[in-house]
Formats: C-alpha cells, structure tokens, sequence
C-alpha cells in the first residue's frame, strides 16, 4: 500500500499581506502608550536640557506675558477698568491661546523635526503631533497653578457647572490644536511654506477671543451678529475657561453685570463636537499623505 503524501501550503496559515499604514492612526497612537510616552519625555527633557532653572521655566513664561499683557492694558492704558478682576480675565484666556497655538504651531512642524524617527521606525505617524499636544499639557499644568493662587486669593467660589466649563475648555483646545497640527504636520512635509502660515495664522488668534476685551463689547458692537462670535471654537474655549474661574472671583452684584453667552454649557458641547470633526477630517487628510512623508523627506 502506498500512503498518499499530504503536502501543506507554508502560505496557508500565513496572515493576509497589509500595506505599512493599516495599523496606524489615532487610535494606534494610544495602542502603544509605552512609545508615545517616551516621545513625550524626550521632548520635555530635550527642551530643557542644560538649563540651570529647568521646569521652573514653565512658570516664569506664562507669568512674564500675564504681567506685560496687565500692565499695558490693564495698568498703563487704563482699559476695562468696569471688568472686575481683569487680570484673570486675561489670564484665563492666555492659557487657552497658549495651549493652542503651541499645540497646533509645534505640532506643524513635528514630523519634519523628528525626520530620523519617522524613516527608520515603524509607528504611526500621527504619534508625533499628538506627542507635541501632550508636551503642550504638560505646560497647562504649571500655568493652571498660577492661575488658581491668583483666584483663591480672588475669593474664587468653584461650583460645579464651572468645573464642566473648564473641562470642556481645555478638551476643545486640545482637540482642535492636535487636529491642525495634523493636517498641516503632513502638509508641512511637501511644503515648508505651512509651518510659516501656522505663525501668521497663530498671531489673529488673541484678538479673535475675549482675551483684551470682554464679550460684553462683542454684543455691544456686533448686536444680533454676536452668535457668529462664537462659531470659532477658541473663543468657546476661553469663554469657558473663564467662567470656570473669573466668573468665580466677582461678587453676586459683579456676577449680575458680566455678559456671558446663554447655554455656554452646550455651545461647549457643540464646539467640542466640531472640533472632533475638524479631527477626524484631518486624519482623514493625513492618511492619504501618510504613505509619501518618508520619500519627501
């Protein structure tokens, strides 16, 4: 008797071919933690490295652009003088543009920056940009604490609504920096031109929040266009930041005369929303650029 031989393919059991990119995107980012906290570490080590104040940095910068920006609006030109508690008023807002504009400016520039890595490695890409949100976090932090001395020595009186509304705040700026930093992260690979057009975009930012200004004067001058005010997502964000902190500090007579949007709450809801779009677009944007990055770098 002769026994049939059973000849296995070797391919059979081998898993389908996939192109590099099937495994990346934002959800593979958070997939491998360990990786993208190291790029946070070294990023944060790098930047002070060789520093004699260190991380002490983090505080004095917010504190020095708080002071200037005070003393010639608030001291020397004598603005707002009718806003109580103007100081963290402009505080609030400073910390949002700050985190977004470092975010998103940082951000832009990060692929083209770590071009070693993202050669050699295999990770997903999106994994540099998301590293600069989380540095730019990290850098909240000192700030947050400067600005709660400031408001517990105010008479700041936290509620729960305000605690959602500073929530909500650094979510949308978080988001939406990280999604313009992914869009015009790849763009910028093509074209360095994008990293310069995220510095001039980044300088319309601080006028176009209630940062110098109330939202008062935003209803005062623009009247039934005022809603269109608050279609940009920044101003959501610092409006919100501020009613989690300098709403707090006004006395009830204050309270009444400060002019906050109806339903802030849900216009952060909403904002928040557009700005997960805005990010799901931009990784959608990403990933068709994603397979040419190496070469072009």
């Amino acid at each position: 008797m002769s026994a049939s031989v059973v000849q296995e393919d070797p391919e059979k059991d081998l898993p389908p071919l996939r192109p590099p990119t099937a495994d990346n995107g934002l959800l593979a980012v958070f997939k491998r933690r360990y990786l993208l906290k190291l790029l946070v570490t070294r990023e944060i080590s790098a930047r002070y490295q060789g520093s004699f104040l260190g991380l002490i940095w983090s505080y004095i910068n917010p504190l020095t652009q708080f002071v200037i920006y005070w003393f010639v609006i608030g001291f020397l030109f004598q603005l707002h003088t009718d806003v109580p508690n103007f100081a963290i008023h402009l505080f609030c807002a400073l910390i949002i543009v700050h985190f977004f504009t470092e975010t998103f400016g940082a951000g832009t520039r990060s692929i083209v920056r770590n071009r070693a890595l993202v050669v050699k490695m295999a990770m997903p890409r999106e994994m540099f940009p998301v590293a600069t949100m989380l540095v730019s976090l990290y850098h909240v932090v000192p700030q947050l604490v400067i600005l709660l001395v400031a408001v517990i020595a105010s008479g700041w009186t936290p509620d729960a609504t305000g605690v959602l509304a500073g929530v909500l705040a650094l979510a949308i700026s978080g988001v939406l920096g990280t999604a313009g930093a992914l869009m015009f992260s790849a763009a910028n690979v093509f074209f360095r031109d994008f990293g310069n057009a995220v510095n001039v975009l980044t300088n319309f930012v601080r006028f176009g929040v209630p940062m110098m200004y109330p939202y008062a004067m935003v209803q005062d001058r623009f009247g039934s266009f005022a809603p269109y005010y608050l279609l940009n997502p920044i101003a959501d964000a610092v409006l919100l930041l501020q009613r989690a902190f300098w709403y707090g500090t006004a006395t009830p007579a204050e309270q009444e005369r400060i002019v906050l949007p109806d339903n802030l709450i849900g216009i952060g809801f909403l904002a928040l929303l557009g700005s997960v779009v805005v990010l799901g677009v931009s990784q959608l944007i990403f990933s068709r650029l994603e397979n040419k990055i190496p070469e072009r770098l």
